[in-house]
């Protein structure tokens, strides 16, 4: 019988970009260089990216420092909208400030999100097939890593919200048979100069 071994979800956000989003800036290359270095003693067996140049672009980058890894364009690992809520489900402080921000994105970031979100799930999460532990890098969006932490924590559906990941930062979440997912570190920067931290958010968010 075939049994199951733990997987082990690496998960970064695409290094900083143009103003107008069609590639890398200097620093987001920078950025993306930096983790791959510190990802060569991972034992990464592939590398997922979203198919927008900037999660592309950061990925190409990334898999030049490691060697023999493939890299997987995946509709999963794009930038959309993953769960919209109701506002029965929001804080009441917050549910229409929160519910204006995302009427603001494209309907198709909308209306197609939540699918591929399931997707995301079903794609890179849970324990694996075999008897081999598997170790894989998602180069994706802020929304979808705040969606897959939300879940490992079995968080509400609505509470991907709020949780910030900085360009080319790592997270690594861990599926292990028989056990709940364990987020083993989030939003970590130590690879990263401080100048390279933080970078696209407002000052108070730089900490």
């Amino acid at each position: 019988m075939t049994g199951t071994a733990a997987r082990y979800l690496y998960l970064t956000r695409h290094g900083e970009a143009s103003s107008d989003e069609s590639a890398l800036t200097e620093s987001g290359r920078r950025q993306a260089v930096l983790l791959g270095k510190r990802l060569r003693t991972a034992p990464l067996t592939a590398i997922f990216h979203g198919p927008l140049p900037r999660a592309e672009q950061t990925a190409q980058l990334i898999g030049r420092q490691l060697n023999d890894v493939a890299l997987h364009r995946s509709a999963p690992a794009g930038d959309y909208i993953p769960y919209i809520p109701r506002r029965e489900e929001l804080p009441p402080e917050s549910a229409g400030s929160l519910l204006g921000h995302l009427a603001q994105f494209p309907a198709a970031d909308r209306e197609q999100g939540p699918g591929l979100a399931q997707e995301a799930l079903s794609q890179f999460t849970g324990p694996v097939a075999g008897v081999e532990p598997r170790h894989e890098l998602v180069v994706t969006h802020n929304f979808l890593i705040g969606w897959l932490i939300r879940a490992a924590l079995d968080a509400p559906k609505w509470r991907w919200t709020g949780i910030n990941h900085a360009n080319a930062a790592l997270t690594v979440i861990r599926y292990a048979p028989g056990r709940t997912p364990a987020v083993l570190f989030f939003n970590d920067t130590g690879h990263l100069p401080a100048e390279l931290r933080w970078t696209g958010f407002p000052p108070d968010l730089h900490v």
